[in-house]
């Protein structure tokens, strides 16, 4: 490894006495000036030979040189193409500038024909060459130089440059979120967009990130979910409505959580959960045939299927399946701590209420079992504070999840609550609960309180992490393999 650096470090040197050889001949390393008559892939795939010139651009990925002539490939997004470059072709003084002072990873222009080899190598016979951007480090070598995960996500220009999947992985991330917002239009819905820095954080049960507004005076936090402005633009008149942004939780990495992540969100007035369990089937299905031409995703050796309709099951009742126990029996803490213990289910031993003891019981016994999409529906009202309670059981809500491929949680939708009187009671459940230690329970909002006092018509509202989507359809175990710049801890280095 040490000889490696080494080495590195002497190229590195070497490049840099040729920016400063190419300074002296009074030539601009970096010009703003491009000539580019096409992408690679075109000039590729029309590389039949011709007698007109066309120039192109792209990052030198490997040079093969023989005295007075010598092949080389440049690569651009769409795709590379091999160069032919012969001193008779390029003239002298060209040439010998190229074998001096270009490197593989510089960017340059090339102008000449298009012709195939006798082994059909789509080829130009390069007949002028300017340097674009001189690069003064090396790049990893592409089998063995940038193998480390660590490296490839501190290092990610680096990895989009060596590893196709990474780049097609981004190309993909892109697809399926132009592909959602066809869908929502299509569907008659408006894209809006709500404050990312709120003073009071809320629409979802998580602990936020805090930061300090000079002007005013006062914290504010980045947000959690953009669910309570989205609703009061429903109070607003607004009928049907959705965004796609960044949303901010305070909380552990793992292979399906990052801190900061993409969140889509829609409400719609005059309708219900159970109309979303409908409208999800349909956009699941239509984002998956558009994005992989099936119903059906390949994730991690499993096929899964995810042609409409989907199974339901209530939570009590997988809880019930999965471990035998029936959390509606078990209203207290204590009697769920303890008939946890008699079945031998390891959970957390500093969970301090009910409701996190509930949740964190459903993650242990029944999510790693989800394998096909299903919806689990009918949540307990403790875990649900903005979602109307079951007409008929008012200890549940009007709630569904959709999860798949060993329990991951694609969708969470409900019917909103539309109560002022009965939101405003939940949320002083919730600030009881984070007295007693869970701090991801949410904070009393007046001014929300307030929006409802106005009137929200009935309203069913839905979300989803674009990242947990993206991996799904890329087949991708971790998040941060589609998310461009992961969360990272800090090294010396960065």
């Amino acid at each position: 490894m040490k000889e490696r650096q080494t080495v590195n470090i002497s190229e590195a040197k070497t490049r840099l006495l040729k920016k400063e050889a190419i300074d002296k001949l009074g030539v601009n390393a970096y010009p703003s000036k491009v000539n580019r008559d096409m992408p690679v892939a075109e000039a590729v795939s029309s590389s039949k030979k011709s007698d007109t010139p066309i120039w192109l651009a792209g990052k030198i990925t490997s040079i093969r040189s023989h005295g007075k002539s010598g092949f080389a490939d440049i690569q651009d997004q769409s795709g590379k193409i091999q160069l032919y470059i012969k001193q008779d072709e390029v003239g002298e003084k060209s040439y010998s500038f190229y074998t001096d002072n270009i490197d593989v990873g510089d960017y340059i222009n090339v102008c000449g024909k298009l012709f195939t080899t006798k082994t059909k190598e789509p080829t130009l016979r390069v007949e002028q060459l300017i340097l674009l951007a001189k690069s003064l480090k090396p790049l990893p070598d592409k089998w063995s130089g940038l193998t480390d995960t660590e490296i490839r996500y501190r290092k990610r220009y680096l990895d989009f440059l060596i590893n196709c999947r990474s780049k097609e992985n981004i190309i993909l991330r892109s697809n399926i979120v132009a592909n959602l917002r066809s869908f929502m239009q299509e569907n008659g819905f408006i894209e809006v967009e709500t404050p990312i820095l709120q003073p009071i954080p809320g629409g979802a049960s998580a602990k936020p990130f805090v930061t300090h507004y000079n002007i005013l005076g006062q914290d504010f936090y980045l947000r959690i979910a953009p669910e309570l402005y989205l609703k009061r633009m429903i109070v607003g008149g607004f009928e049907k409505i959705y965004e796609i942004g960044k949303v901010f939780r305070n909380e552990g990495l793992s292979h399906m959580h990052n801190p900061e992540f993409t969140i889509f969100e829609f409400y719609w007035a005059y309708k219900s959960y159970k109309d979303l369990m409908t409208f999800t089937e349909e956009m699941m299905s239509f984002i998956i045939n558009k994005t992989l031409n099936s119903d059906t995703i390949k994730y991690q050796g499993k096929a899964i299927s995810f042609k409409p309709p989907y199974p339901k099951i209530t939570l009590r009742e997988m809880i019930l399946r999965d471990s035998g126990i029936d959390i509606s029996k078990h209203k207290t803490l204590s009697s769920l701590k303890k008939v946890v213990a008699t079945k031998k289910i390891e959970l957390d031993k500093h969970i301090s209420v009910w409701p996190k003891m509930v949740d964190e019981l459903y993650k242990k016994v029944s999510r790693p079992r989800i394998i096909e999409p299903v919806f689990v529906t009918d949540h307990p009202v403790e875990l649900s504070p903005l979602a109307k309670s079951n007409e008929i059981n008012k200890e549940v809500t009007q709630r569904f999840q959709l999860l798949c491929a060993g329990g991951i949680e694609l969708v969470n939708a409900y019917t909103e609550l539309n109560d002022p009187i009965d939101q405003r009671r939940r949320f002083e459940k919730q600030a009881e609960l984070k007295e007693a230690g869970w701090d991801e329970s949410q904070l009393i909002d007046n001014n929300f309180i307030d929006a409802l006092s106005y009137g929200l018509p009935p309203t069913a509202g839905w979300g989803m992490g674009i990242d947990r989507l993206v991996m799904l359809l890329s087949d991708n175990y971790s998040i941060k393999e589609v998310i461009a710049f992961p969360a990272l801890k800090k090294t010396r280095e960065n």
